[in-house]
């Protein structure tokens, strides 16, 4: 049987790509519906991808099987030294109507992607369509990061707080408290398995990123305590505030749950489902009918806390590294 022809992608794939990649969306709201509908258009999808090709370096394949286009990808590199010498193919940059194809298609782009120095390799996959996630795993890509949505609970329906844990608003007096917490994140996912090579911010940085975000009146925070010292925090913001999570992997008007961290010496009391589930409150009263967040698929604790509390993966970002 013959293999589909793959060629670079141009501008007269557009329109060939945004079918394939609202039909791609379309699919998956059907397992996920809390997903922004926007995207079941053609028309929306052609602006996402084109967004994509507008970036520095960005280049991609295409195939097409006959005159039917199979599978594209569009790629393009961050300009950040933590993610190595890379190439990110976001949420849009990638569709398939075989998934098989797509193989092909990677193969096509990421020569001139290796050509030039540029071995780290992420993509952002839907998490129900295991035939395409096969695919990509079958490529040397592995599962990095999560991203997940729930719809928002009745509060009535959520648990108790621990006993003897106070949850309450943070105030101005927390600042060196909710710094010291950011820290821990950080510095837990620099440990194994997760391995993270993210920078740590100095305390200093930390207290004045702080002393901003209790300013911002999209930024929610919430701090556990236990005998008058506090042990956690969480905080909460609308989707839209967060950079991660927009175009296609967006959830429609949702909140968002951004960060939750627990005092290694309090943890294993309950203590992190209370602030994630302060999280889904603050959620339901400001009307968001679904809150997203994502995590580390390595980070042992937030990989097994979340979905714990109801959270449905959407997306998977994978990472491979050409090399030994």
């Amino acid at each position: 049987m013959p293999r589909p022809t793959v060629q670079p992608f141009t501008d007269e794939d557009l329109d060939a790509a945004a079918e394939a990649l609202a039909a791609r969306h379309r699919d998956q709201r059907v397992a996920q519906p809390l997903l922004d509908p926007r995207y079941a258009e053609p028309a929306a999808c052609r602006a996402e991808i084109e967004a994509l090709r507008s970036a520095d370096d960005a280049s991609g394949a295409v195939a097409y099987d006959g005159a039917r286009l199979s599978a594209f990808v569009v790629g393009a590199p961050r300009q950040s030294p933590v993610w190595g010498p890379n190439v990110w193919i976001e949420v849009a940059g990638h569709a398939a109507h075989d998934p098989e194809t797509l193989r092909d298609t990677y193969a096509a782009a990421a020569q001139s992607w290796v050509d030039a120095g540029r071995t780290a390799h992420y993509v952002v996959v839907p998490a129900h369509d295991t035939r395409m996630v096969d695919a990509w795993f079958r490529l040397g890509f592995g599962l990095q990061h999560v991203h997940a949505v729930r719809a928002t609970p009745d509060p009535a329906d959520l648990a108790p707080l621990p006993p003897s844990t106070i949850l309450r608003p943070a105030q101005h007096s927390d600042i060196r408290a909710l710094a010291e917490l950011d820290l821990l994140l950080p510095a837990h996912q620099a440990l194994a398995p997760c391995f993270s090579a993210g920078d740590v911010p100095t305390l200093e940085e930390s207290v004045a990123e702080w002393e901003d975000d209790l300013r911002d009146d999209r930024f929610a925070a919430w701090v556990a305590e236990n005998d008058g010292d506090v042990v956690g925090s969480v905080v909460a913001c609308p989707l839209t505030v967060s950079s991660g999570h927009r175009g296609l992997a967006a959830a429609n008007e949702a909140g968002y749950l951004g960060q939750a961290v627990v005092r290694p010496d309090a943890r294993r009391h309950g203590i992190g489902r209370a602030l994630g589930e302060q999280a889904l409150r603050w959620s339901a009263g400001q009307g968001h009918p679904s809150t997203v967040t994502d995590w580390r698929a390595t980070n042992l604790l937030s990989s097994r806390a979340w979905p714990a509390l109801g959270f449905e993966a959407t997306f998977l970002r994978l990472h491979r590294v050409v090399g030994y």
